[in-house]
């Protein structure tokens, strides 16, 4: 009997290299994260107590240097000393503990630019460790392998890469019950499209909370799936999504839907580890400070220019 040979990968090439290879080089320069017209000290509040020296963007400046090249608080400071330097603004860098101290509480404003027409939304989540032994150390000393971990449940732009929803939470918590926080993050002027998800979603609550945006649901079914009773829109929509896939097989039905395409929120999960696959935060609020200033350099870096790729015959 012969064997099976393997369907060969399609290859891609990207069409507009020369732009795309300068958004590259240009992800390297400090002043796309350093700007002197921005508001360095902290404003006045009128509020009793003392008065904050340093406002929020200074802070998240920081971080986000922090953030860039994997430095400790006071590396960050000695960094962003020698940076302001050569400025001759007068500003002084906030020591390592007002970092830490501000990070606590620090709100994170996630840029984006938004794209032209309905949001189409691809959701998905990875788990980010923050402390424990490594691999190595577990699988050559043993012990008790005691790890902690921080899911990550994002919602990036299906024609920008942006990602547009992110929420933090422990790693007990499921898939499914973030996805109504994150399209509560989306405004309720944006009309949202669709909603791209893998099967860990096929959910009653993520069917409604969808149908309620007024989006469709590109959620596949599980193989054990069943009908529903069709007392809401999401499962009406759920239903014939599930009677969709049995009629034409469900890996037909991926391609014909467009639910393979959540494979782009899958690369950006593998972006985000690449600015590391750990936390140095020690407390909740101030992981969620750090990830969320990761977030925000993603976008930073997909805001210059996106690769745009066309397959190859």
């Amino acid at each position: 009997m012969g064997c099976k040979s393997r369907p060969t990968p399609t290859t891609y090439k990207i069409r507009n290299w020369p732009t795309y290879h300068e958004a590259l080089k240009r992800r390297g320069s400090l002043t796309i994260w350093f700007d002197p017209e921005m508001t360095w000290d902290g404003v006045p509040t009128g509020g009793r107590g003392r008065q904050q020296t340093y406002s929020d963007t200074a802070i998240r400046t920081c971080l986000t240097m922090k953030v860039l090249f994997g430095m400790a608080l006071r590396q960050t400071t000695g960094f962003v000393e020698n940076l302001l330097r050569p400025v001759g603004l007068g500003w002084s860098a906030p020591d390592f503990s007002t970092l830490s101290r501000r990070q606590k509480t620090l709100t994170v404003n996630i840029p984006y630019r938004g794209a032209k027409g309905p949001l189409h939304l691809l959701v998905d989540s990875t788990g980010i460790k923050v402390a424990g032994e490594g691999e190595w150390h577990a699988r050559k000393h043993g012990g008790p392998k005691r790890r902690i971990w921080r899911k990550i449940h994002l919602g990036i732009d299906k024609e920008t890469l942006e990602v547009r929803a992110v929420e933090i939470t422990g790693s007990h918590i499921g898939d499914a019950p973030v996805l109504p926080d994150r399209l509560s993050q989306i405004p309720e002027g944006q009309e949202i499209g669709s909603v791209t998800a893998d099967g860990a979603y096929d959910t009653r609550k993520c069917h409604d909370a969808i149908a309620d945006r007024g989006a469709d649901a590109l959620i596949p079914p599980r193989k054990n799936a069943k009908p529903w009773k069709a007392v809401t829109a999401g499962a009406m929509a759920r239903n014939e999504a599930l009677r969709a896939a049995k009629n034409l097989g469900r890996a037909f039905w991926r391609r014909w839907s467009g639910c393979h395409r959540r494979s782009r929120v899958e690369t950006m999960m593998h972006c985000v580890k690449l600015l590391g696959q750990r936390r140095r935060a020690r407390d909740f609020d101030r992981q969620v400070a750090e990830l969320q200033v990761r977030i925000a350099v993603l976008n930073g870096y997909t805001a210059l220019s996106i690769p745009v790729t066309e397959a190859v015959e």
